[in-house]
């Protein structure tokens, strides 16, 4: 179907120039783009960056500003309850019953979402492309007809 360019901003300020695949549907007649790891859907920063503000890695540092970090951090937190909905709904599916479930009240959002998906490098990669895989993204971009 064709290509475009998407931009994102890597943990030292760079802004990088991806061409990324356009696909469509052959069920929904829809055009889907495919999107790397690397990328998380409708943010400008890197899925690194991202990850290592939400974990309170102090180890990384991530060029950007102050307001864009808090951003980040209201962003998880109003969508934690439907991420791991989400993963929940998704181990149920496939028949995992290895998560834990006694207890999870006095976990941490961040624990209880490391329960699905591993607290490794990477962990927001997997809840994104889990959640967006099952057409389960919630889309925060909004069209108007003028």
């Amino acid at each position: 179907m064709g290509s475009r360019q998407r931009k994102y901003i890597n943990g030292l300020g760079d802004q990088i120039v991806l061409i990324i695949r356009r696909l469509r549907c052959e069920h929904c007649r829809r055009i889907h783009h495919e999107l790397p790891d690397i990328l998380v859907p409708y943010k400008r920063h890197s899925r690194k960056s991202i990850e290592a503000v939400i974990a309170g890695d102090t180890a990384l540092t991530v060029t950007a500003d102050e307001s864009t970090l808090g951003r980040w951090r209201s962003w998880f937190s109003e969508m934690y309850y439907h991420f791991l909905g989400c993963l929940a709904s998704i181990a149920t599916l496939l028949g995992n019953q290895s998560v834990k479930e006694s207890s999870c009240l006095s976990q941490s959002a961040l624990t209880r979402i490391w329960d699905y998906v591993g607290n490794a490098t990477g962990w927001l990669a997997r809840v994104v492309r889990s959640v967006a895989n099952t057409n389960c993204w919630v889309h925060t971009r909004s069209a108007f007809p003028s």
